[in-house]
């Protein structure tokens, strides 16, 4: 291997391409979608808003988010044969499998041969927008025993979800503004980032000019892991493992002494803190506060401390997310599905973008094994 070849691991500050969707603004330390900040997103306007934000470049008229609602709300009803497949997979398989072999039958039932036109691949996006969240809410209540809840077409994406998830029954998240709110916001500040590792996984398989279809399949099986979107789900079971707030700090300062990876905290990207998270982090406490969560409240701040004492680096989104999610009731394998819910979005407006101006993703490698040798020569 030559000494002067240089090995950028992960990629890091690699510029592999432009991109109009996303943007960590280093002035302000603020993630925009489309330049608009996504805490002002989050505070101002629905998911819907924003996915069609994502999508076409600019907000929605009323007209034009009224028109683009009644679209996908019409595709929310599942396939029988899907929910037939879904039955099938058994429930000891992690979620995002269940999410993953969905989003490949939908995909074969396509009627239309894919193109690579923005019309027809935001159409995708919407089926999956639309049927995704029914996907994942029927998993959840086939696990736990309960009957499936049929989408409603009256209610907006995140209220939808919640009832098809926890019903409409008294106390359900899906009769409080608020825990929808909450929610709803999750979703904004999940939806879109850059060329993160599945974000990117779907743009290298867009590249070979595969379908929409695989490449949110390839996008999912990225997401689904630890050092990604799997995250959110470890930052709970590392809270529900310590269990008591008065335990926190030693833990952190164990995990840290034996240099054990902490889930939750620091970002490639953010040098100052993850933007994303006081808007979350103020949904997690104004939730905690309505539903006795306060032991979580009192961890997440002993956990951020130590490790900002400790190390500097400050929690990102996954840190606040996780404790919210169970507080509205969510199991925890089911977070990643969540992640990917609001994802979709950003995957799709990728993948208009990479067929835009394509070009195959196709890096080197520098060789460093063993040089050319003869089998004539091979000990055998």
């Amino acid at each position: 291997m030559s000494n002067e070849t240089e090995i950028r691991k992960g990629l890091a500050g690699v510029v592999a391409d432009y991109t109009a969707v996303s943007k960590v603004v280093p002035e302000t330390n603020s993630l925009t979608y489309r330049g608009y900040p996504v805490q002002e997103l989050a505070a101002e306007c629905t998911f819907e808003e924003v996915a069609y934000l994502l999508w076409e470049g600019e907000l929605p008229t009323a007209e034009q988010l009224e028109q683009r609602n009644a679209e996908g709300k019409e595709l929310r009803k599942l396939d029988p044969d899907l929910i037939k497949l879904i039955d099938v997979l058994p429930t000891t398989c992690h979620p995002m499998d269940v999410l993953r072999t969905a989003v490949s039958y939908v995909g074969t039932k396509d009627p239309e041969p894919f193109t690579t036109s923005e019309q027809h691949i935001r159409g995708i996006g919407l089926n999956l927008l639309a049927q995704l969240p029914t996907a994942v809410a029927y998993d959840i209540r086939r696990r736990a025993g309960q009957e499936f809840i049929e989408p409603c077409l009256d209610r907006g994406f995140a209220e939808n979800f919640l009832y098809m998830v926890f019903g409409d029954e008294e106390g359900s998240p899906a009769n409080s503004p608020e825990d929808i709110k909450t929610f709803e916001q999750s979703l904004i500040l999940y939806a879109e980032h850059s060329f993160n590792a599945s974000t990117f996984t779907s743009r290298v398989i867009t590249s070979t000019r595969s379908d929409a279809y695989s490449a949110i399949t390839g996008a999912i099986g990225a997401l689904k892991g630890p050092l990604h979107g799997g995250a959110n789900e470890f930052v709970m079971h590392t809270m529900l493992e310590i269990d008591d707030p008065a335990k926190a700090a030693d833990w952190v300062n164990n995990a840290l002494d034996n240099k054990d990876l902490i889930m939750g905290f620091g970002h490639r990207v953010y040098k100052k803190g993850d933007s994303r998270v006081p808007t979350m982090e103020a949904a997690f406490r104004e939730l905690a506060a309505r539903k006795d969560g306060q032991k979580w409240v009192e961890m997440y701040d002993i956990m951020a401390e130590t490790m900002d004492g400790r190390t500097g680096i400050k929690p990102n989104l996954d840190f606040p997310s996780g404790p919210a999610y169970h507080l509205l009731g969510f199991e925890v394998e089911f977070f990643t599905p969540l992640f990917v819910l609001a994802r979709v979005t950003g995957w799709i407006a990728h993948i208009v973008e990479q067929y835009s101006s394509n070009a195959l993703i196709r890096p080197l490698s520098a060789y460093n094994g063993a040089p050319q040798r003869s089998v004539a020569d091979a000990d055998r």
